[in-house]
C-alpha cells in the first residue's frame, strides 16, 4: 500500500503574496490562473491541501502539481503552459490554393460568378487533386481565418438570371475610374445621401463639475429633427460638397448636381458620378436635367454593392 502522500510547505514574501491578490481582483484575469493563486494563496496561510482543493474546485493531485510549480518558477509557473494543440489535418498549401482561388475570377474556371462558393472550391481541389476529399465547411473556415467571403456573391448576383458579363463590365468600369490618371478635364464624384440623421445634443448635467474632474453629462438626450445629408466624394481630392434638406427626393438631388455645376470651374469637360441604384438617382427629373447638361456621365455600381461607393466610408468615417 502507498504511504500518505507528503506535504509540500508553501511560502511565500510580501511582494509575491501582494501580486497574488491583485489577481483575484481583476475580472480579466483568466479562471484558471485566479484559482491556482487562491489556492496557494491558501496554502501559504496554513490550509491543507484536502480543504483547499475543495474550496477551490481542484482536485488535490491539480493543487499538489501547480504548488510544485510555484516553489520551482515562483509566480510565474502557475500560467498555463503553451501546448501544441490539434495537429493540422491538411498542408498548409491547401489554405493557399483555397485563398488562391477564392480571389481569382470563376469564369476563368469556367464557373459562374454566382457559383464560386465553398462546394465549388472543394470541388476545385479534388479535381485539381491537391486533395483527395475535403468538406465545404473545411473551406469555409480556411477562408473565414484569411477574411474571405466568397459566398456572399448571393447578394448581388442569381444563378436563376444569369448576369456575369455585365456584372464584371461594370465592375470593371469602376475600377478604371477609382484607378486610372485623370485628365485636367476630368473629374470623378462620389455621390449618395446619408438619411434621417438625428442631431441628439444631451441634457445640462445636474451637477456642476469638480476642479480638476471632467464634465459628466446624462445619458438621456433631446431629439432635435431629422436631415437627409446629400454629399459628393471626389475621389481624387478628398474634398465634400455636400447640403441638407428635409426631404428625400429629386428635387433635392438635383439641388446638390446643380451646386457642383456652379462650383467645378467650366473647363472641367467630363464629370463622373458613382451614384446607386436609388429611385431619386434614375427619375425623369434627373435624366431631363443631366440632358440639359451633358458633361455629367453617371455610373451605377451593381445591385447591392452600394459599398463600392467611396462615398459610403466617409459617412463610415463621420458616423463614427
Amino acid at each position: 500500500m502507498p504511504g500518505p502522500l507528503s506535504t509540500i510547505p508553501i511560502t511565500m514574501n510580501d511582494p509575491t503574496r501582494a501580486l497574488l491578490q491583485s489577481w483575484l481582483r481583476r475580472p480579466t484575469k483568466p479562471s484558471g490562473l485566479v484559482r491556482h493563486a487562491r489556492a496557494l494563496l491558501l496554502l501559504a496561510q496554513g490550509s491543507r491541501y484536502a480543504p483547499t482543493a475543495r474550496q477551490v474546485g481542484l482536485s488535490e493531485r491539480h493543487v499538489r502539481k501547480w504548488a510544485r510549480r510555484f516553489r520551482e518558477y515562483g509566480a510565474a509557473g502557475l500560467h498555463e503552459r503553451p501546448r501544441s494543440g490539434r495537429p493540422p489535418v491538411f498542408a498548409p498549401q491547401v489554405a493557399l490554393y483555397v485563398v488562391k482561388w477564392a480571389c481569382e475570377r470563376p469564369d476563368q474556371f469556367g464557373r459562374s460568378l454566382s457559383q464560386w462558393n465553398c462546394s465549388e472550391l472543394a470541388r476545385q481541389l479534388q479535381a485539381d487533386g491537391i486533395v483527395a476529399s475535403i468538406s465545404f465547411e473545411t473551406v469555409r473556415r480556411i477562408l473565414q481565418s484569411h477574411k474571405l467571403k466568397p459566398w456572399r456573391s448571393h447578394l448581388w448576383l442569381s444563378s436563376r438570371v444569369p448576369r456575369d458579363q455585365r456584372f464584371a463590365e461594370q465592375i470593371q468600369a469602376l475600377v478604371e475610374l477609382y484607378t486610372r490618371p485623370l485628365a485636367r478635364w476630368e473629374r470623378v464624384l462620389c455621390v449618395d445621401e446619408k438619411t434621417n440623421l438625428q442631431p441628439r445634443p444631451r441634457l445640462a448635467p445636474t451637477k456642476p463639475p469638480l476642479p480638476g474632474l471632467p464634465t459628466r453629462v446624462e445619458h438621456e438626450y433631446q431629439r432635435a429633427g431629422a436631415l437627409h445629408l446629400f454629399a459628393a466624394f471626389d475621389t481624387r481630392t478628398g474634398k465634400v460638397t455636400a447640403l441638407t434638406a428635409r426631404r428625400k427626393r429629386q428635387d433635392e438631388f438635383i439641388l446638390l448636381l446643380a451646386r457642383l455645376d456652379r462650383q467645378i470651374p467650366a473647363k472641367v469637360r467630363r464629370i463622373f458620378l458613382v451614384l446607386d441604384n436609388a429611385s431619386i438617382h434614375k427619375g425623369k427629373q434627373v435624366q431631363a436635367w443631366l440632358a440639359t447638361h451633358p458633361r455629367f456621365v453617371c455610373h451605377f455600381v451593381p445591385v447591392h454593392c452600394s459599398w463600392m461607393n467611396q462615398v459610403e466610408q466617409w459617412f463610415s468615417r463621420v458616423s463614427r
